[in-house]
């Protein structure tokens, strides 16, 4: 009768047998590095392939870090170690102590040449890339409408900003239909204006699985797109050329839902503090208002309406009294200068002179006489002296001369 065994116990039988194995135990193989990935527990997980097989790889960190170089998909490389058996999900793989570079890969080789290529036609020119709108109303997902990648971005959408309206385009994400698929659904969202957010991508996978957004057709599409694009390829070691022609890469599907839309948590907890803030300006607004108009109604203008009348009346009066005094000053002064002239006036009146005996002759037409020479005898004349007027006529006169001698008329 057969024996029946567990599935661990073939498993383990199966590894013994590896490990048991001269060629096995420290084998060097020759293959292109794909889909590698670093954890960060520090151990390096990776495929090596040529053109009919691949063959699951894991290096640990103490390994790993002997590396002398940055290991790239694409890179042709000689890796030692041991093949054996996991037991846990009974896959062998290769064990890898040592990895060094031979060469790179002819995927490699046509992805550095249309980057090269793109780069110089300006295709990644920063310039060019368009703001992501912080409020879509309409996001279209590019992408499978049968992968994970989709019901993670649709979960995350849904949960972050349920107010977005969510389209899918369904496409191949992978093979030779892929690109043009992919390219037409961006052509088609522009065309019709569909959204106003694009996200195109799929979940991980090797490098074929992700070429077709490395395909110069889907770049020049994300490229020429009216809409903003979000490129959202593989996992975060993943890039591709779509990663540099979109307007933003995100790192996961999952990281370009949560980059396309804001968190409504997020924004009701901004809204809130916002209202908060509000709430108190117009609390510190109506105390100030409120302080202002006790201020107001407590002045004497309000009080008392005709306060202010009286002032005024006080002012008058006291400008009316200073008005009054300064005329009366005026007045004084004026009165005691015209004293002052008129006592010099007086001093030299006329009549002061005819006072001490003096006499002023004017001829019958009024000429005063100044001269003997004036008159002739027979000359009637006025003497106006002190006390009234004089009439008299010229019996004779004596002229005085300059050198003092007088002249008989």
């Amino acid at each position: 009768m057969n024996s029946v065994y567990t599935v661990s116990q073939i498993n383990q039988y199966i590894k013994s047998l590896l490990d048991g194995d001269r060629v096995l135990g420290g084998v060097m193989i020759r293959g292109e590095l794909s889909n590698y990935k670093v954890y960060p527990s520090g151990h390096h997980y990776f495929s090596l392939k040529d053109g009919e097989g691949a063959i699951r790889c894991v290096m640990f960190r103490r390994e790993a870090s002997a590396l002398r170089f940055r290991p790239q998909n694409g890179m042709q490389v000689v890796a030692f170690g041991r093949v054996t058996v996991f037991p846990r999900d009974g896959q062998y793989q290769l064990y890898c102590s040592q990895l060094s570079p031979e060469g790179v890969g002819e995927l490699h080789l046509a992805f550095e040449a249309c980057k090269e290529k793109l780069y110089r036609e300006g295709l990644f020119d920063p310039a060019h890339k368009k703001p992501i709108p912080r409020y879509p109303a309409r996001i279209a997902l590019i992408t499978s409408a049968a992968g994970a990648a989709v019901r993670d971005m649709l979960r995350i959408l849904k949960a972050r900003w349920p107010m977005s309206e969510i389209f899918v385009l369904p496409v191949r994400v992978q093979g030779a239909e892929a690109p043009a698929e992919i390219a037409a659904a961006l052509g088609w969202a522009n065309r019709y204006r569909v959204a106003d957010l694009i996200i195109t991508g799929r979940g991980g996978g090797s490098m074929e699985d992700l070429w077709c957004f490395n395909d110069e057709g889907v770049a020049r599409a994300i490229y020429a797109s009216e809409i903003p694009v979000i490129s959202a390829v593989g996992h975060e070691p993943d890039v591709t050329i779509a990663d540099f022609v979109a307007d933003l890469r995100a790192a996961t599907p999952s990281n370009a839902a949560e980059l396309a839309v804001p968190d409504q948590s997020e924004v009701s907890g901004g809204l809130m503090q916002l209202q908060r803030r509000m709430q108190r300006a117009m609390v510190r607004q109506l105390e100030r208002a409120g302080s202002r108009l006790e201020q107001l109604a407590r002045r004497r203008a309000l009080t008392d309406p005709m306060a202010p009348i009286q002032d005024r009346r006080l002012l008058l009066d006291y400008q009316r009294e200073r008005l009054s005094g300064a005329l009366r000053r005026r007045l004084s002064g004026e009165r005691e200068r015209l004293a002052a002239l008129a006592a010099g006036l007086d001093a030299m009146s006329p009549l002061k002179v005819l006072g001490r005996g003096y006499a002023v002759a004017r001829k019958a037409d009024g000429t005063v006489v100044r001269s003997a020479g004036q008159v002739a005898p027979g000359d009637g004349l006025s003497l106006r002296v002190a006390e009234g007027t004089i009439f008299c006529r010229v019996a004779e006169g004596e002229r005085s001369q300059d050198h003092g001698c007088e002249e008989k008329l």
